[in-house]
């Protein structure tokens, strides 16, 4: 920088972080729906969207009006998009206060075609999104590390405790979402909590919630290992071991939304695929 040079300020790098976002990353995966089919991309996303566990058996998808903000679309393109969600049996539509379109099933025959139209031609963007994620995790936690509050640690050992204590998989999810949550919040920084939310929204397809798959007491137990793994490092005030276990954490996403492509492929997870093409990895993404 030239030394007479003005530096930037916190609100100029966050416009400039924003563009970068905006430029390179919004257009294949969130960007608004611009096919000749509108109603078929809006169920393809949403097909998706359950498969990969953003919505799960049993769970209320968000109203009309809602999802017609999220994809920018009007609400009649929506209420035809869950309708054909409701014909192939993925969502049943009760009426009265609690009503609306309920998650019946996360995969059905008409699944398979669905991800693969939604998640192949994104994948590329996918990596790059999944690869930033893990990173800009990896600084929450070692800010959270430095940062944290007796406050902040017991929010953390409540949501650890939800987490073990949960008996399906929507309550691991919210005990899930709780136990990052508070890892955000001991950031102390609302601008780091955007991004971190920002970007999990891109990873997932557009909606606010993390990607969960379907029941995997594998996944489960790594999960709960690493977040007590984590817990312990922001404890103990170790900003590097705090970070390295998250980044590393984070790639409990990428590698099953990975194994959600390859079933709606037909492979094998871990089977070589055409260049371009996921394949699962052993390890950290």
């Amino acid at each position: 920088m030239h030394p007479d040079a003005t530096p930037p300020t916190t609100d100029d790098l966050s416009r400039m972080l924003g563009q970068v976002l905006d430029d390179v990353a919004q257009p294949a995966a969130l960007g608004p729906v611009r096919v000749q089919s509108v109603a078929t991309e809006v169920a393809d996303r949403l097909m998706t969207a359950v498969a990969i566990g953003d919505y799960l058996p049993g769970e209320r998808l968000p109203g009309e009006r809602e999802l017609a903000t999220i994809l920018d679309v009007s609400r009649a393109t929506v209420r035809e998009a869950i309708g054909r969600l409701q014909a192939v049996g993925i969502v049943e539509i009760k009426r009265g206060r609690t009503g609306g379109a309920y998650v019946r099933a996360s995969w059905t025959e008409a699944t398979a075609s669905a991800v693969r139209r939604t998640l192949l031609p994104r994948w590329p963007e996918l990596e790059q999104l999944f690869d930033l994620r893990c990173l800009v995790e990896g600084l929450v936690a070692r800010t959270a590390a430095l940062r944290r509050t007796d406050e902040d640690l017991a929010a953390m050992r409540v949501a650890l405790a939800g987490y073990a204590a949960a008996g399906t998989l929507g309550q691991e999810q919210a005990a899930d979402a709780a136990f990052h949550n508070a890892v955000l919040a001991a950031t102390g920084n609302p601008k780091i909590n955007a991004l971190s939310r920002d970007l999990l929204t891109r990873v997932s397809l557009g909606f606010p919630v993390e990607p969960y798959g379907e029941d995997d007491p594998d996944a489960y137990q790594r999960a709960l290992i690493e977040h007590r793994k984590i817990y312990e490092a922001i404890e103990a005030g170790d900003a590097e071991q705090a970070g390295s276990l998250a980044e590393e954490h984070f790639t409990l996403t990428s590698d099953m939304m990975r194994t959600m492509l390859e079933r709606a492929q037909g492979r094998v997870p871990g089977q070589a695929g055409p260049a371009g093409e996921p394949a699962s990895r052993v390890g950290p993404a």
